[in-house]
């Protein structure tokens, strides 16, 4: 089994499995019920068939552009790859990959049919994700009309970046937020990292980014425990933190905020989903979202 799936009628089997083997993708054929059933499943879905068909089974299906799998259309005379869902997250690439078996990409993301990289493109050809996803449809609009200047920081750094500023890091699957007491100590901040994500079976390098609050960008312990590991600290702002759906009540409301730990690592997580709680260890919080 592997990520991308071709799907076509038998009439186009022979077609289908000849993209397929340049892909090295399965091949199913179409039933009412084949759309609901890899959309769950793979990452890249290939439609050999008329768009109209591909639309209408889509549609209901739809969640969010950061979680739908990536759909390229080939029209039936296998003349075009026309991405339908997803230009951004995988789709435009795969049709430009299938101009390998001699088809023609047709691409209508307004960056790339312009000639230029959408942020999400140069997170793929960079290796990194986007920590602040709501920036990309600011920052996409503004790569339109002019250069949008990229800025490489080295860290050990603290960047303070406003919502049309799209952050771009190391890849990861997890989202560790974290709140402490004051003046606690970087090897207590380190042992509560641990255990936490020894807790949840996750290895370091799934971790996406560390976050808490602006609150704590002085708090030396915890700015050093995640320097200390190479991790990327994101300090959140007030309103961020508070247009999170934490589900845990919070003695946090005492500074103003919902929460530290959860709403931290649900705002900066890709999928908003919390796989742990907020545990307490000591005199530090620990969540963690993916």
């Amino acid at each position: 089994m592997t990520d991308t799936v071709v799907i076509t009628f038998p009439y186009s089997r022979k077609e289908a499995e000849r993209i397929a083997a340049f892909l090295g993708a399965d091949v199913v054929d179409y039933t009412s019920d084949i759309f609901p059933a890899v959309f769950a499943t793979k990452k890249r879905i290939i439609a050999l068939m008329s768009m109209g068909i591909v639309v209408r089974k889509i549609a209901l299906l739809l969640e969010d552009k950061w979680k739908d799998p990536a759909v390229v259309v080939i029209s039936p005379d296998c003349r075009y790859a026309i991405p339908v869902l997803g230009g951004h997250h995988g789709a435009n690439a795969l049709a430009k990959e299938l101009s390998g078996v001699g088809l023609q990409p047709v691409i209508t993301t307004a960056t790339e049919s312009r000639g230029r990289d959408s942020v999400e493109t140069l997170a793929e050809l960079t290796g990194t994700d986007v920590i602040t996803r709501d920036s990309t449809r600011q920052v996409n609009a503004a790569i339109l009309e002019k250069d949008i200047p990229v800025h490489a920081v080295q860290g050990p750094s603290i960047v303070i970046a406003g919502p049309d500023v799209s952050i771009l890091v190391r890849k990861g699957e997890y989202s560790v937020g974290i709140g402490c007491r004051k003046d606690v100590d970087q090897d207590e901040v380190t042992a509560a990292i641990d255990k936490a994500l020894e807790e949840s079976d996750i290895v370091e390098e799934n971790v996406l980014v560390y976050s808490t609050t602006v609150k704590k960008m002085h708090e030396a312990g915890l700015v050093g425990a995640v320097s200390a590991r190479s991790g990327n600290l994101i300090f959140l702002d007030d309103d961020t933190i508070n247009a999170q759906a934490a589900p845990s009540p919070s003695r946090a409301s005492r500074i103003g905020l919902l929460g530290v730990a959860e709403p931290c690592a649900l705002a900066t997580s890709k999928r908003k989903e919390l796989v742990a709680p907020k545990k307490v260890y000591g005199r530090v919080t620990i969540a963690i979202a993916h």
